[in-house]
């Protein structure tokens, strides 16, 4: 059987597409997810603690680095970025893998290290030569030190 309206005719203009109050919900719900992702993406740089910390986790894995293969390593730091070397009982080779990939500062990250480039090398038994840098960026600061033991700490 076919549908008839009230009047006795059949209903043949069906109406498709939506009504007004289904395109404003549908448009709310879009733009507060879109709002959503906005607001929890991560900053366009990173910030300067997190250079820092970084930085300061792969000197520590260059320690690690040279106690257990014995052999020392060295980290080397410039404006610009720094970069990891293995003394192979000959010569410096460029480690170019995992944590030792070279690396550079994000953007408008000042580097001061008080002598340009500035070179730490630790030891086979982790040893090193005291040294400092500061990380700053947009009157935030971090210093990462290196005293004689080999010890790598984060300061304010």
């Amino acid at each position: 059987m076919t549908p008839t309206s009230a009047t006795g005719h059949r209903n043949r203009a069906r109406r498709t597409g939506f009504t007004l109050i289904e395109l404003l919900v549908t448009l709310t719900i879009v733009g507060l997810a879109a709002g959503a992702v906005v607001l929890t993406m991560p900053a366009p740089r990173p910030a300067v603690a997190m250079e820092a910390e970084r930085f300061a986790a792969r000197l520590v894995q260059a320690r690690e680095e040279a106690v257990l293969t014995n052999r020392p390593v060295a980290v080397e730091v410039t404006a610009t970025g720094y970069r990891f070397t293995r003394h192979d009982g000959a010569d410096w080779a460029l480690l170019t893998e995992g944590p030792f990939s070279p690396g550079t500062w994000s953007e408008g990250l000042r580097v001061s290290t008080g002598a340009q480039p500035l070179r730490m090398v630790f030891d086979t038994t982790g040893a090193a030569d005291p040294a400092r840098l500061t990380l700053s960026r947009d009157g935030r600061a971090r210093t990462v030190a290196v005293d004689g033991a080999g010890e790598v700490t984060l300061d304010d």
